[in-house]
């Protein structure tokens, strides 16, 4: 990433903004307020107040095209093995398909399955939290202990961390 001339060139230009003042930035656009968010999704972005002008959006934008971002984008909706450290596609988009899309991998639409897991994941947490689904003492359940493996294990880990410092 560090070799693309566009990271190059986003570092240069970190050494001109890094010092500017927001509002200087604010007084020489005055309509950067409005300009510079997005609303998508019932999510609201502001990027306004960050040291970021015209030119550092379009080498963002050079940086995501030498990277190849939309192609990577694409292979990843298509279920293309682009997980190369276990030779397996990422399936987070499939976590949140809709019942009817289709996402195959290795020809197979693994979106019913998914569908299936995340249903019996939801009857489960609902028979913890309404008390029906027991420990062994027949009492409700009161605490969760979250063990997980790769991605899923860093916010276990950062809460622990957290914990055992303080």
């Amino acid at each position: 990433l560090a070799d693309r001339a566009a990271w190059k060139a986003l570092a240069a230009h970190h050494q001109k903004v890094g010092g500017l003042h927001l509002r200087d930035l604010f007084a020489k656009d005055p309509a950067r307020g409005e300009k510079m968010t997005l609303e998508a999704a019932g999510l609201f972005l502001d990027y306004s107040k960050n040291r970021v002008t015209d030119q550092t959006l379009e080498l963002l934008q050079q940086l995501a095209e030498q990277s190849l971002l939309r192609e990577r984008i694409d292979a990843m909706f298509a279920g293309e093995k682009i997980n190369i450290t276990e030779d397996r596609a990422v399936l987070h988009v499939a976590l949140r398909a809709p019942s009817g899309q289709r996402i195959k991998v290795d020809g197979i639409d693994v979106v019913p399955a998914v569908l299936e897991v995340l249903g019996r994941m939801a009857e489960f947490a609902d028979s913890v939290r309404s008390g029906r689904w027991t420990g062994h003492t027949n009492k409700p359940i009161r605490n969760i202990v979250n063990i997980g493996i790769g991605g899923s294990d860093l916010g276990a880990v950062m809460a622990f961390e957290t914990l055992r410092h303080h």
